[in-house]
């Protein structure tokens, strides 16, 4: 059977399940089981019964409307690909503007300290860690299901003699200074929550999406860590930027900046603690 030949019966499958972006799926899923590209697919390539066994159960997970990330088990974030699962948010292209934020932020710093809170997959602190080789990060997260695949992922990346990874509550029991703070907090509205889509709904921990008043505490704790002129960066749900600002400069904050993600979204929020 031609690969082609697959993937046209997983598009029409997933299409018929409301799979967003059927084909896109059917693709990857079909080059997953083949260990090929998707533009290896349209070369003439063959998929054989056991390849169409392996096959199967992934479509029937992706049919039920478990994210794409978790099917493949792992996911691309800037130059890194990292493991994922039901215990970490998927990393997303949003989260890639905040990295890069946080890479200006640091450049003038040969061996900056950075915390990472509610490190997840370990994205945010693992993308840091590989793009400035100078930096040592520590990642904290409340989940230790989320330490574990972060842990992983700093080992497949071969990052984890750089980047320390720790179970705790928000900032508690962390020393400091840091010459950054970042986080990408829970920032979904409870209200907001059913028109969500599936995949993101019935999937991806709820505890990472939604809690509210967990932006401003670590807003609140994150002086306390910080050394005189350092930063605080955090990600923040669309209209919600304006607000963020506000609340960074009650605290304190200073030089407060938004920067916009490729769709136009005010996404990140970051101030200076005075000095």
């Amino acid at each position: 059977m031609k690969a082609l030949e697959a993937v046209r019966a997983a598009e029409r499958e997933l299409g018929a399940a409301g799979v967003p972006e059927p084909r896109t799926d059917a693709e990857l899923l079909v080059a997953h089981v083949l260990g090929r590209s998707r533009s290896e697919l349209y070369v003439g390539c063959e998929i054989d019964d056991a390849a169409r066994r392996r096959l199967r159960p992934l479509l029937d997970r992706r049919s039920a409307r478990e994210p794409l990330q978790y099917v493949l088990g792992e996911w691309g974030f800037r130059r890194l690909t990292l493991s994922v699962d039901e215990r970490v948010l998927v990393p997303r292209p949003e989260t890639e503007i905040l990295v890069e934020r946080c890479l200006a932020l640091l450049c003038d710093h040969a061996e900056p300290r950075v915390l990472d809170v509610g490190v997840g997959s370990g994205a945010i602190a693992l993308a840091l860690a590989d793009e400035h080789p100078g930096a040592r990060i520590t990642g904290v997260d409340a989940s230790a299901g989320a330490i574990a695949v972060a842990r992983r992922n700093a080992r497949r990346a071969g990052l984890a003699a750089r980047v320390e990874l720790v179970v705790g509550d928000l900032l508690q029991g962390l020393v400091g200074p840091y010459d950054l703070v970042v986080s990408n907090p829970p920032y979904v509205r409870s209200d907001e929550v059913e028109a969500l889509e599936p995949e993101v709904r019935d999937w991806e921990p709820r505890h990472a999406l939604v809690a509210p008043g967990v932006t401003g505490a670590i807003a609140r704790a994150a002086p306390g860590v910080l050394r005189p002129g350092g930063r605080f960066a955090l990600e923040c749900g669309a209209g919600q930027a304006a607000g963020v600002g506000e609340l960074l400069r009650s605290l304190g904050y200073e030089d407060i900046t938004v920067t916009r993600d490729l769709g136009g979204t005010e996404r990140v929020v970051d101030g200076r603690l005075s000095a």
